[in-house]
Formats: structure tokens, sequence, C-alpha cells
């Protein structure tokens, strides 16, 4: 919105004119209301042909001159900063006045379902997930395709083919290491570990070709696979610990340090990441939320097979 400084708050840099005028810029202009223009005014001189009802004369400083003659009926006017047709257009993406992760995580929890986030909008498919009935073989597909996951996901935050990956290299987040022991505890209850299944391979396919040709997309997966497992995530752990294991908490689901602290740590490096990038690849980022939700739904579907 254009700024309005009344005249009688600051001096006057022309005072032989027929009008005042507060300060001259390149990017500003004088604003004065029709209302107060009388009929002797050469408006002629500035461009301006028609005088509409109820709106304002802007005449850019540029073209204000001590010999123009446009005479104010009072010496009351305003000064207004000019702004483009783009700015005035453009409009505020919800989040972003609190940095741009508040953007991702507005798009994300509208992409929920209405039985797990309040401000879900997606329809609930089949039956709720309070209602699904985990079986240990499918879990064990989960933790192994979800391993992949992250182990790609690591391996490309340490090669960093786009420098701003290294800025989220050990974040204490990082979920490879702690997934591997939890798989060898199954080992030794004497389960069999299977072999990565297609939602997991075609995951970790998708982020390597995505990671060298588009950072914007790579790092809205990025955010949304450890900030999902670290609140629905923990809270579908819980469940399945419950119903098959005796309420046993895994690693998985444990983190060195305060959870809170962590997470605001890389909140704070997504946001200095985002502050260079366009509009246009902000949104882009947004964009890919959608299909990162369908890649991880896939997998977490695993638990119930």
């Amino acid at each position: 919105m254009a700024c309005i400084t009344p005249l009688s708050q600051s001096q006057p840099l022309y005072e032989n004119t027929p009008f005042t005028v507060l300060k001259k810029s390149k990017n500003q202009v004088c604003a004065i209301p029709f209302s107060r223009i009388t009929q002797s005014s050469n408006l002629c001189e500035f461009g301006v042909v028609k005088k509409p009802k109820n709106q304002f004369l802007e005449i850019p400083f540029s073209r204000i001159t001590q010999s123009s003659n446009l005479c104010v009926k009072k010496s009351r006017m305003v000064l207004v900063s000019a702004t483009t047709t783009a700015e005035k257009s453009s409009k505020r993406y919800p989040g972003e006045a609190k940095g741009f992760v508040e953007e991702m995580r507005f798009v994300a929890m509208k992409l929920h379902t209405k039985d797990q986030a309040k401000e879900g909008e997606k329809e609930v498919e089949g039956q709720p997930l309070a209602k699904w009935e985990p079986t240990v073989e499918g879990y064990l597909k989960f933790l192994v395709d979800s391993k992949l996951v992250y182990d790609t996901l690591e391996k490309i935050v340490e090669k960093a083919p786009f420098p701003e990956y290294a800025e989220f290299r050990n974040t204490g987040l990082e979920r490879s290491a702690v997934l591997a022991k939890d798989l060898e505890w199954f080992r030794q209850q004497g389960h069999a570990i299977p072999e990565p299944s297609t939602p997991g391979v075609s995951y970790a396919h998708y982020l390597e070709e995505l990671s060298e040709k588009d950072p914007q997309a790579f790092i809205c997966h990025f955010y949304n696979t450890y900030f999902a497992h670290s609140a629905g995530g923990r809270m579908i752990g819980r469940k399945v610990a419950e119903k098959i294991l005796d309420k046993k908490e895994l690693e998985f689901y444990k983190w060195d340090g305060d959870l809170s602290q962590l997470l605001q740590n890389v909140r704070d490096k997504l946001n200095k990441v985002a502050e260079n990038w366009t509009r246009e690849e902000k949104n882009h980022c947004l964009e890919e939320t959608e299909k990162s939700f369908k890649f991880s739904g896939a997998i977490l579907r695993l638990i119930f097979s």
C-alpha cells in the first residue's frame, strides 16, 4: 500500500510554487485530491485530461517545476510512495510473514486428511488411520523402505550437488543410523528383514534425480520427510508399538537433544536458504508438496500390508 504523509509533518522543498512539495524523489509522487483542485489549474501540463471523482491526482516529482500552474484550494496535500502495478497487485501468501517454512507448513497441513489434522482438507479414503491394523511384516517393510529414503537424503546432503544442501548436514534429525539399529533389533528377535520394495525404491530414485537438477523441489521433500516424521510419524509409531510391539519404543522415534530446538534450527536454515529464491522458485517448491505426500503415503501404507 502507498505510504501517505500529511504535508504539515515535514518541511516543504519548494515554497514558491502554487502548491507545496514535501520531498523530491524519483520514486515518489505528489498526490492531490481532485476535490481541492481549482478550475483554473492547468492539468494538461501533467498529462491529465479528466478529473475522476474521489481520486487523487498523482504527479511524479520529476515533472514538477517552479513554473507549474497548479492551483490548489487549500495547502493540505499528501505524499504517497509510487508503486508499480505488479507491487499493487502482489498478494501475501499464507504464512509468508513468518518465513518460508511457515508457507511450506501451511500447504502441507492442507494436504492432510481431516482425521489427521484440524487444518486438513483432504477427504479420508478407505478406513480412518485409527482403524487400520498393522502387521509386523508390513511394519518391517515400512522401516526398510524408510531407511532407504533417509539413506538417500543424507547421502545427497553430504554430497551437496547444490551448495545450499550443505546447510542441512548434521542437523540432529538424521534417521538412517537409528533405523539400522531398529532393524538389527528385529533381526535378533528372529524376524527376516526384507529387501526394499517398490515404494521406497521409486522414491529414492526420484530424490536422486531431483537433487541434481531442481534444488527447490528437493528441499520440499527434505522438509516434509523430516518434519512429518517428527510430528505425525511419532504418533503413528506409538500406535503401532501399542498394537504389535508391546509398547516398545524404537530408536526411530528418539532424538539426541531437545527435538523442538533441533527442528527450530533446521527451520532457521530453511528460511535462510529460501531468502535467496524468487517468488516463482518458492511457489515451485510449494507445488512439489503434493508429490512428496504421494511418495511418503505409499511407504506408510506398507505398515498395513
